[in-house]
């Protein structure tokens, strides 16, 4: 007769070790938060306190908490304000219809010599950008190689010239933000996998209907990180509106400078970098939330 035997005492849970959290993560990311600390965000306040303060560079600035001084810098330069905006649209945008094939061919037909492509890309960035718009100054000079050549074939009136108009500036800011553009967009593009538009094309998607079901969606992050990383450069350029435009070109960049370096306005210069600074953010927020990673990944 089997007997069998129940314990006296129930089953006692074994109480929980807590888990002790690794201090290796702080101590990896301490270097660059001390970084952010030390050369932006102290500056980032002395800023702030700046912007609040009164007076002039011979009598010194003081500490007045003056809030209006955001209106008034907002209120002055609402047309360069809205320049600076136009331009980077434009920018963003033609960078975009010429960043993305370029990104498209290297990421899909690039082959084993995918980094060779990258690289040719780069290779004139490796230029200062100062040097690179002078560059084009000279370029676009109105005798310069080009103008001067088409000139002086009858392609060209005498009195047509680029330097000092809108379309200098544009093509300009483009030029040198064109990797910021590639770069994000060809690492979206690497990641898709090739498989995925082959069955599409197995269940006789054309080659237009593959490329817009299955390699836009899919690359659409790249596209974010892409219009981020051109749009916000583009706002705050000042250096080939400086070199390549004129009087009429003039961007909320340029301005800012002009505040600091020349006038000295230094509470009006910090109020409106920031007023910039909020204007960017506020766009990236509502840019996010419209076409935000989280939301496309899971479409």
């Amino acid at each position: 007769m089997e007997r069998h035997l129940q314990p006296d005492l129930p089953d006692v849970a074994a109480p929980e070790r807590r888990k002790k959290r690794s201090k290796a993560p702080f101590g990896l990311a301490a270097p660059a938060l001390l970084w952010l600390l030390v050369l932006f965000v102290v500056p980032m306040i002395a800023m702030l306190s700046l912007s609040l303060q009164t007076g002039n560079s011979l009598e010194g600035f003081r500490q007045t908490f003056r809030f209006a001084n955001f209106t008034d810098a907002l209120s002055q330069n609402g047309p360069f304000v809205v320049r600076s905006l136009r331009n980077a649209a434009i920018v963003t945008g033609i960078a975009l219809l010429l960043a993305y094939p370029v990104a498209y061919w290297i990421a899909f037909y690039g082959g084993r010599f995918k980094n060779v492509f990258l690289f040719l890309l780069l290779l004139p960035f490796f230029i200062s950008f100062v040097i690179r718009t002078v560059a084009w100054s000279f370029i676009l000079s109105d005798n310069g190689i080009v103008l001067g050549t088409l000139k002086n074939i009858g392609l060209l009136p005498e009195s047509y010239r680029v330097l000092g108009t809108t379309f200098a500036v544009i093509a300009g800011i483009t030029y040198n933000l064109l990797p910021f553009t590639i770069l994000p967009l060809y690492v979206s593009l690497e990641q898709i996998d090739h498989r995925l538009v082959e069955a599409a094309r197995d269940l006789y998607a054309s080659k237009t209907k593959a490329f817009t079901k299955v390699v836009l969606p899919l690359s659409m992050p790249g596209v974010f990180a892409a219009v981020l990383l051109t749009s916000i450069p583009a706002i705050g350029d000042y250096v080939n509106a400086s070199v390549l435009g004129g009087p009429g070109t003039t961007m909320i960049g340029n301005v800012i400078q002009s505040e600091f370096l020349r006038d000295r306005n230094y509470p009006e210069a910090a109020a409106l970098a920031f007023v910039l600074m909020a204007i960017m953010l506020v766009g990236a927020v509502i840019y996010a939330r419209v076409l935000g990673t989280s939301r496309i990944t899971e479409a």
